[in-house]
């Protein structure tokens, strides 16, 4: 199966920023976005979208891209996601990895179907980590920084298994959430952390009632 590749990205102007988040589907965390802008002269070989890597891939470009690209990450909090819901988050997370790179580039293609509401040229690729190089290198930053960030956390809060899981909805995950009750950095606008909220709250009403 080919690779991503610049062939959508030919007919924009340089320098072009690829944009992409990892982390909407998850009961708890941030969404983390990634923006790239690659050297197309001089860029590491090897990229495609982050989740047809293996994790030693992925580190290894991650460090790459780090050394050869302009790359700039955008975090939204879990109070965020709450406030806004996940999908303003997104928006928000790309955003913000855009804002990042500190400079402003000529043209941004952005992972999905709709960009933010920004006055930035920009163009939605769907599948875009699949088919774009600057778009996959961008979802290789977003999903490396988010992971570290999840594994950073699983050491606070043991026994959901973040270091596995990174807080997506996984059996271990559930089977935690419901016998540990929500965390913190628990998405409670997402209805499963909602349930074991309501389900917390009921069985300390049963207790009082003892």
């Amino acid at each position: 199966m080919a690779r991503p590749c610049f062939k959508l990205e030919k007919d924009h102007p340089l320098p072009l920023a690829g944009v992409d988040e990892a982390g909407c589907a998850p009961l708890a965390g941030p969404v983390v976005a990634g923006a790239v802008v690659l050297d197309r002269e001089r860029f590491p070989r090897g990229i495609d979208d982050s989740k047809k890597l293996s994790l030693e891939a992925r580190e290894a470009l991650y460090a790459k891209l780090m050394k050869q690209a302009r790359c700039g990450v955008g975090i939204v909090s879990v109070e965020e996601i709450d406030a806004l819901n996940i999908y303003w988050a997104r928006m928000l997370a790309m955003a913000r990895a855009v804002e990042s790179l500190g400079f402003d580039p000529a043209f941004v293609l952005v992972d999905g179907n709709r960009c933010p509401k920004w006055e930035r040229p920009s163009r939605a690729i769907v599948a875009g980590d699949a088919r774009c190089r600057s778009i996959a290198a961008a979802s290789i930053i977003a999903k490396v920084t988010r992971d570290r960030i999840m594994a950073s956390h699983a050491a606070d809060y043991p026994g959901y298994g973040w270091e596995r899981n990174r807080g997506y909805p996984t059996p271990d995950h559930r089977l935690a959430l419901r016998e540990l009750g929500p965390t913190p950095l628990h998405r409670r606008s997402f209805g499963l952390v909602r349930e074991a909220l309501d389900a917390a709250a009921q069985a300390m009403l049963a207790f009082a009632a003892e």
